[in-house]
């Protein structure tokens, strides 16, 4: 193969890849078709050298033999953010009160399936699949590895979290996490999160919630390493692993 053909051949199945045999064309020992595994690197012939899930190691070479690219297996991501709320209900007269009072986590744990039913609702059609990652519109590794984003809620140590709840192919690096936690803060302030902020949840009959995704008070959005991990060892620093 030349140079070129090497070179897309190893863009093209990177590390991690996961592939299904189809058949083998190795008259000795080959791997019996419908065997899966998972490229480990693509040397200077172009072979693929591959993990394969027997435990094996028996390279594929492109062109001879038959196989399929499988989806890459989905992982869990969350991360945490601070949770504020205006709580208004109703005065002496039955009319709701001018006067909201702020909630905060601890505050807002009983009103846990409101706000995640009024996080549910407010999803667009066109966000079922991948939720946040729809708006998403960089051609980057970002938009090839996090498959979705949704907003959810989640108690914890006592407190209600907002949650970006993130299914991801492989892992991030930290520059991609931070690039994930930077779109996401902008989806909690400034779009997903600035119109849910304006919906009201009814809560204890007539009383009003309006939930707020982001506020400028110390707000963090951190994983669930870096957010409880952290706060149990009196804030050592820890590195993101998935």
């Amino acid at each position: 193969m030349d140079r070129k053909m090497i070179k897309f051949i190893k863009e093209q199945y990177p590390k991690g890849t996961r592939i299904r045999l189809n058949s083998m064309e190795d008259p000795y020992a080959p791997i019996a078709p419908g065997t899966e595994g998972e490229v480990d690197f693509v040397d200077d012939s172009g072979a693929l050298h591959m993990k394969w899930n027997n435990g094996r190691s028996l390279a594929l070479i492109p062109g001879e033999d038959s196989f399929s690219v499988l989806p890459p297996k989905l992982s869990t991501l969350k991360l945490y953010m601070p949770l504020t709320a205006d709580f208004y209900e109703p005065n002496e007269y039955g009319d709701l009160d001018d006067n909201g009072v702020t909630l905060e986590g601890a505050e807002l744990r009983g009103y846990a399936p409101q706000i995640s039913a009024a996080l549910l609702k407010e999803r667009m059609p066109e966000e079922a699949e991948r939720g946040l990652m729809h708006w998403y519109h960089e051609a980057d590794s970002i938009e090839r590895k996090v498959h979705s984003a949704f907003f959810t809620v989640e108690s914890r140590d006592g407190q209600l979290w907002g949650v970006a709840e993130c299914r991801v192919a492989g892992e991030l690096t930290g520059a991609e996490l931070g690039t994930l936690k930077s779109y996401l803060e902008g989806q909690a302030a400034d779009g997903w999160g600035e119109g849910f902020e304006q919906r009201e949840i009814r809560v204890n009959g007539r009383s009003e919630l309006y939930v707020h995704l982001w506020n400028s008070d110390e707000w963090s959005i951190q994983t669930e390493q870096e957010q409880f991990e952290q706060e149990q060892t009196g804030g050592m620093a820890f590195e993101q692993s998935m």
